[in-house]
């Protein structure tokens, strides 16, 4: 065993001329093909990172693909997509709109800057990535589902159902487009619609969680409590830690009269999920009703700071 190969083993770095404090080549000291083979190694790297959720680890690894690599609209798209993921949509936006001055018809770059715009609120903009994508990749999924979200967010019900139609004519047989439209029609409290369309779902999928947890919900708010209940059992028993799930259900058996059992789930419900705004007013309500005060206004007052930021 050579020397050099013992010393990085046992923990020694090798010492390079112009590298970085970080151990990294300096991009002055490389030359182009290794610059490019380097940005290469990091674009990969970055990809499986991002697969992994570790997106400050991607983020970091295409900042130095870029700076090796300027023109590669692939690190600008990616790294743009893990800014997107972690809620950094400015620079999101940056990113994509570099890698669309590199690669004007990028269906993907198109599409996933059309998500940020959508998550700005800058829906017309949105809408117009989204068609021009459209126009590349006809038939991507994830793209039409973000421009029926789109329409949804402006209204624009009829347009949106058309275009879950089209998602539905392209994956009939699978359940996700049924479930898609369902959350649509109970968005718009067409209830008895989304029944239906769940309904399709659970056919295409039996053990669908998230369809028989919105099914649940959709029964409860027509007063449907027992066909609510025996969906929201079903949920639990195939993931007994799905919080929304458990919120629902304890909503359900509150309507049905046991408030002990209902606190239980929605305790629950909320140890899962701390920020679960919907959950502490349902608890708000339930200890009101047994005169609980105190508990009662903590849950109101939690559920205000939650959601309009109350001190």
């Amino acid at each position: 065993m050579s020397e050099g190969i013992l010393s990085e083993e046992i923990g020694s770095e090798p010492t390079r001329t112009g590298a970085t404090a970080g151990g990294a080549p300096a991009p002055a000291e490389l030359s182009e093909e290794a610059a490019h083979s380097r940005a290469s190694v990091l674009r990969s790297r970055a990809e499986s990172y991002a697969a992994l959720s570790r997106h400050d680890a991607a983020i970091a690894d295409l900042t130095e693909a870029v700076a090796l690599d300027p023109d590669s609209a692939r690190a600008w798209r990616l790294r743009g997509e893990s800014h997107r993921l972690i809620e950094r949509f400015d620079a999101a936006l940056s990113d994509f709109d570099e890698a669309l001055r590199l690669e004007p018809d990028s269906g993907y770059a198109l599409g996933s800057r059309g998500q940020v715009y959508a998550a700005l609120g800058r829906l017309e903009e949105a809408l117009t990535d989204f068609d021009h994508a459209l126009t590349l990749t006809p038939e991507s999924f994830w793209v039409l589902e973000g421009k029926a979200d789109a329409l949804a967010d402006l209204g624009r019900m009829d347009d949106a159902l058309d275009v879950h139609a089209r998602m539905i004519a392209l994956n009939q047989d699978q359940a996700y487009p049924w479930l898609a439209r369902a959350e649509l029609y109970q968005r718009f409290q067409l209830y008895a619609e989304a029944i239906d369309d769940y309904t399709r779902a659970l056919g295409a999928d039996p053990g669908y969680v998230r369809a028989l947890s919105r099914r649940g919900e959709a029964y409860r708010m027509i007063d449907r409590y027992d066909e609510a209940l025996a969906d929201l059992n079903r949920a639990i028993e195939l993931d007994p830690d799905n919080d929304r799930a458990l919120g629902s259900r304890g909503a359900v058996l509150s309507e049905l009269g046991d408030d002990e059992a209902a606190l239980r789930d929605l305790d629950r419900a909320i140890e899962l999920d701390p920020e679960y705004v919907w959950a502490f007013r349902v608890r708000g309500e339930i200890l009101q009703d047994l005169e609980r005060h105190e508990e009662a206004v903590a849950d109101f007052t939690r559920a205000l700071r939650l959601e309009f930021g109350d001190s």
